[in-house]
C-alpha cells in the first residue's frame, strides 16, 4: 500500500453526505468571512475534508454555496424576530454583528450582484422580518414616518460595503455603531 493510498480516507458514501454537507457549510462560511465571496472552493473542500466532488455534488455553483450559508444567518434573524418583545433595534444589532463578521452575506441580500431569484427571496425575507419591526418602532416614535424598509436594507448594504474595507473585526464593530448612531440622528449633510 503506498502512502498517498494509506493516507487517504476510506469513501463513506451516502452516509456521509448530511456530514459532509455541514461540514462544507461551515468551512465555506469560514472562508467567507475571511476571504470574501471570491474565495477559493477548492480550499472550502480542503478545509471541510471533502474533495471538489462532493463540494459540486452538494453545491453545483459558488452562490449555492452562499445561498446556503446565508440561509443560517436569516434563520438565526426570524428566531430573534419571532420572539415576543423583540424590538427593530434588537434585530439590526443581530444583522449588524453577522455583517460584522461576514460582509459577504448581507451584501448579496442588501445590493444584489444579479436578479438572480434565490437572492430576491432572500432580500424579501430580510425585507418582512425588518418591516415587522420598523412598523412597531415608528408607532412608538422611534423611528420617523418616512422611513421604509427599502430604506432600511440600502442602509444595512451601505454598512455592509463600508465594512467589506474594514479588514479587523474590533474596527469594523466602532464603525458599525457610528454609522448607526449617524443613521438614529438623522444627520443631515
Amino acid at each position: 500500500m503506498s502512502v498517498v493510498t494509506a493516507a487517504r480516507r476510506p469513501n463513506r458514501g451516502p452516509k456521509a453526505a448530511a456530514h459532509n454537507r455541514a461540514a462544507l457549510i461551515a468551512a465555506a462560511r469560514e472562508a467567507f468571512a475571511v476571504s470574501g465571496y471570491d474565495t477559493s472552493l477548492t480550499d472550502v473542500a480542503r478545509a471541510a475534508g471533502v474533495g471538489q466532488g462532493s463540494l459540486y455534488r452538494h453545491f453545483p455553483d459558488r452562490l449555492s454555496l452562499v445561498l446556503a450559508v446565508f440561509e443560517d444567518s436569516i434563520a438565526e434573524l426570524e428566531a430573534l424576530a419571532a420572539e415576543p418583545g423583540t424590538s427593530l433595534d434588537e434585530v439590526l444589532a443581530l444583522v449588524t454583528e453577522q455583517t460584522i463578521a461576514s460582509t459577504t452575506f448581507i451584501r448579496l441580500v442588501s445590493v444584489p450582484p444579479q436578479p438572480d431569484p434565490r437572492i430576491l427571496g432572500l432580500r424579501e425575507r430580510v425585507g418582512r422580518l425588518l418591516e415587522a419591526g420598523l412598523a412597531e418602532a415608528q408607532r412608538a416614535g422611534r423611528v420617523r414616518a418616512e422611513v421604509t424598509t427599502d430604506d432600511l436594507l440600502l442602509a444595512v448594504g451601505m454598512l455592509a460595503l463600508l465594512l467589506a474595507e474594514v479588514p479587523v473585526a474590533a474596527e469594523r464593530t466602532q464603525i458599525a455603531e457610528r454609522v448607526w448612531r449617524m443613521l438614529r440622528r438623522g444627520v443631515e449633510i
